[in-house]
């Protein structure tokens, strides 16, 4: 199975994607936030990336343009429940930076874990 780096500032969202992640096989990596889900990426190298949009320290918009530096072939699903602000679409704003799939909060576990089947596939 995949090594997966949940990054999301929200403690009780990490928790239920990790424990999601797990239950599918996967071993899960977890950060609070795009810097430090960047460091832990650099030494630990997993197969996808799941990151919120709206973070503190460094949001996901910047967090997948660095991920993408790092490894243009990297996988990243973004989750957000932001939504629109300020006529800003940032789950469409992430695609067009790289996200390979984009998922609006709340959504269904099992919705996230056919976006990481077919991420991995």
């Amino acid at each position: 199975m995949a090594r997966i780096l949940i990054i999301d500032d929200e403690e009780y969202v990490r928790m239920t994607l990790s424990q999601a992640m797990e239950d599918e096989g996967h071993t899960v990596l977890l950060a609070t936030n795009g810097r430090d889900g960047l460091e832990i990426y650099k030494n630990a190298a997993p197969d996808l990336v799941i990151t919120d949009v709206l973070m503190p320290e460094k949001e996901g918009i910047e967090t997948i343009i660095e991920l993408r530096k790092l490894n243009s072939a990297i996988k990243i699903i973004v989750i957000s429940g932001g939504g629109r602000l300020n006529n800003i679409d940032f789950l469409e704003v992430a695609r067009k930076f790289g996200a390979s799939a984009a998922l609006k909060k709340p959504f269904p576990i099992d919705d996230l874990c056919r976006a990481v089947a077919d991420c991995l596939n």
